[in-house]
């Protein structure tokens, strides 16, 4: 895995872990690879990953069985979401903004743009 500079290495994997849940690589309710299998998988010291489940966990998007491992919480697909949604909306579309508004480029722009973007993922 190769980190950016600008984050936290452990909000990094954070954010990775997060990516496979919602793509469904760790399905709710089932086990998640261990501190040390995903230090491993991910070439960072263990400390860190401890960082990020501790993280996830904190946010309810992943629960410990004590002696088991990590598990994904039911409902952490929708938890992240709202997460996801909620700091996009806060940090970065505030800078997208400026950047319009900059630029000169309009909402209807955007709009004709994104309809585009849609109908390829269709």
């Amino acid at each position: 895995m190769i980190f950016k500079e600008s984050k936290s290495i452990y909000l990094q994997i954070a954010d990775r872990i997060m990516d496979e849940i919602l793509l469904s690589v760790y399905e709710e309710e089932k086990r998640i690879p261990s501190v040390r299998e995903y230090a491993a998988m991910v070439e960072v010291n263990v400390n860190t990953v401890v960082r990020s489940y501790d993280y996830l966990q904190g946010k309810e998007i992943l629960y410990n069985k004590r002696g088991i491992g990590y598990f994904v919480s039911p409902d952490a697909k929708i938890r992240i979401l709202k997460l996801r949604k909620g700091l996009f909306m806060k940090e970065e579309l505030p800078e997208i903004f400026r950047q319009m508004h900059l630029l000169d480029i309009s909402m209807d722009e955007v709009v004709e743009l994104y309809n585009t973007y849609s109908q390829q993922k269709k």
